[in-house]
């Protein structure tokens, strides 16, 4: 079955979503075999937005065999920065002493959300190196740094806009507020999101906003991810993460929302709604478990 997933997500007349769904399944699996797939399609594919989702996939599994391809993507200057920023974030995840050796040179690179991804791998690091065990997050992931203590919202909430805050102070702050999950920490995250909304050197952070949101997949959230998505001047890491975060929340108002850009002219957007809406397809269907099944049986049959 492995190689039939690997086949499937090195197929370019594959459907995105079938090969994205392929790729979770390698994800799963954890092997060096599936980590060797996932990197043949960083090698070859033209998709910005697959390669980023190999890179995360590959930060999520926390193989050390990853290590290699994961520095070619970050060393090579003219990879999509949205690639780059997630091959910086998977090192540190791994966490590994050549991980924190590789990240520690990319710190002020010229793309600021590939420094300020490699800035917050180096805390993450030395916080690993400070604590016996890290646990994954209530929602299964490896996050780029740990979550606040659950202080109350309103503080929280003053840490993640504060522009005294660290940048690892305010994803510490808003993975705190995820972590609490009520309607008032899903406004406090929305309000956050759309108040950073015209300032460029955040994009990083509101890309994050973003995706904790599709993490918690309140309705609560569709109002303002729906403004940064619309935004056309938004960096088009935010609107990406915006569009698949709607996905996630798989309501009407969001699927109506997203209906909106399938056709938007950049690519990565434009793709992050085609799978947005296969996500918020596969919320809502009764037969969400069999889509591996059929993907295998078609790939043994030709």
């Amino acid at each position: 079955m492995l190689c039939e997933l690997g086949n499937v997500l090195n197929d370019n007349k594959q459907s995105l979503a079938n090969r994205f769904r392929a790729l979770f399944a390698l994800r799963n699996d954890g092997s060096d075999k599936a980590v060797d797939f996932i990197a043949d399609t960083l090698k070859t594919d033209q998709s910005a937005l697959l390669k980023h989702e190999c890179c995360f996939c590959l930060g999520q599994m926390q193989n050390e065999y990853a290590f290699d391809c994961l520095v070619k993507v970050l060393k090579n200057v003219d990879e999509h920065p949205m690639v780059r920023h997630e091959a910086a974030e998977a090192l540190g995840a791994i966490g590994s002493p050549a991980c924190m050796k590789i990240v520690q040179q990319f710190c002020d690179d010229n793309v600021v959300e590939v420094a300020q991804t490699c800035q917050l791998a180096v805390e993450r690091i030395n916080w690993l190196n400070k604590n016996e065990k890290e646990e994954k997050s209530i929602y299964n992931t490896v996050d780029p740094t740990p979550a606040a203590p659950l202080l109350p919202v309103v503080t929280l909430k003053e840490m993640l806009i504060s522009q005294e805050s660290s940048l690892y102070d305010k994803y510490r702050a808003m993975f705190a507020l995820r972590n609490n999950a009520t309607d008032e920490a899903v406004v406090a995250l929305g309000e956050a999101l759309v108040a950073y909304k015209d300032d460029p050197l955040n994009a990083l952070l509101k890309h994050e906003i973003a995706f904790v949101l599709g993490q918690i997949q309140s309705p609560v959230s569709v109002k303002y991810l729906k403004t940064l998505l619309s935004d056309l001047r938004e960096n088009e890491m935010v609107r990406h993460e915006c569009a698949e975060a709607l996905g996630s929340i798989a309501n009407d108002e969001a699927n109506v929302i997203l209906d909106n850009f399938k056709k938007d002219e950049v690519d990565v957007v434009r793709e992050s709604v085609e799978i947005a809406l296969d996500m918020a397809e596969y919320e809502n269907s009764d037969s969400q478990f069999l889509f591996l099944d059929d993907l295998v049986k078609n790939e043994k049959s030709k």
